[in-house]
């Protein structure tokens, strides 16, 4: 009868918006056995696998919650914005099956190949990315959902100048975040030259549903433009009706001087 496979924890974190991956590697390199792997960072340690994303998003395969924390720590102290709500997904995974297959968040792995699970990990590090950005968007869109009902309710934003400005600014941020960095949700380029892994990666990227959940992602976006439109279009009339009343303010002055002038 054959030994049934031990069930291992695989989890994936985003952590910040950015990791410097060539600090992290020289500080790693003295103690640990290190692999550079087009731009991600593969820790390898007795049967325990860490996988690094300059996209700040980290992937652990059988690593303790104790070594997942101290190493936390180190990625966080080489990270730019580290992130104030940090995203994470859970799997379990067991290695020696006949072939790769994802069910119920739990990884059934053909070997322990680290290339094969780098290639899993490319999926998952996406994701988790992907969910960092779905986080950002609808907090954005939640804290101003009610500047559309104010519109429709009074046709004014009842904001001042200065608050319309810092609004616009936060909705600016969140969209040119995610769009400088929407190619990270493209099939990485690390695939280019293992083609033979990809089917790996396909295996994660379809069962987390990273297209679908880019297209909606899209329409978020679609909503954080129209709000940050609407905002712009505040600002002009507001900037249009000022000017309007200094206008109209000179002529009065002008009239009345005239008036004055040929009285006196």
């Amino acid at each position: 009868m054959s030994e049934k496979p031990t069930i291992q924890q695989c989890v994936a974190y985003c952590l910040a918006q950015r990791f410097d991956i060539s600090a992290l590697a020289k500080h790693l390199s003295d103690s640990m056995l290190i692999r550079i792997i087009k731009g991600a960072l593969m820790i390898e340690d007795q049967q325990t696998w860490s996988i690094i994303f300059a996209y700040g998003a980290v992937v652990h395969w059988n690593v303790s919650a104790e070594q997942q924390a101290k190493l936390h720590q180190l990625l966080l102290a080489h990270a730019e914005n580290p992130l104030a709500i940090i995203e994470e997904d859970h799997f379990t995974f067991a290695v020696d099956f006949p072939g790769t297959r994802i069910v119920e968040d739990h990884i059934e792995i053909e070997s322990s190949d680290p290339i094969l699970l780098f290639s899993l990990s490319q999926g998952m590090g996406q994701s988790i990315k992907l969910a960092s950005f779905e986080t950002n968007a609808i907090t954005t869109i939640n804290n101003t959902n009610y500047i559309p009902k104010s519109l429709a309710e009074t046709g004014r934003i009842k904001l001042s100048r200065h608050n319309i400005a810092k609004i616009r600014g936060q909705l600016f941020l969140t969209k040119s975040d995610i769009i400088l960095n929407y190619d990270l949700l493209d099939t990485p380029e690390f695939f280019w030259e293992y083609p033979e892994y990809e089917d790996f990666y396909s295996i994660t990227a379809k069962y987390l549903e990273i297209v679908q959940r880019t297209n909606v992602l899209s329409k978020k976006l679609e909503t954080i433009h129209e709000l940050f439109e609407m905002l712009a279009d505040e600002q002009k009339h507001r900037h249009s009706s000022i000017l309007e009343l200094i206008i109209i303010g000179l002529i009065a002055f002008e009239i009345g001087m005239t008036i004055f002038g040929k009285m006196f």
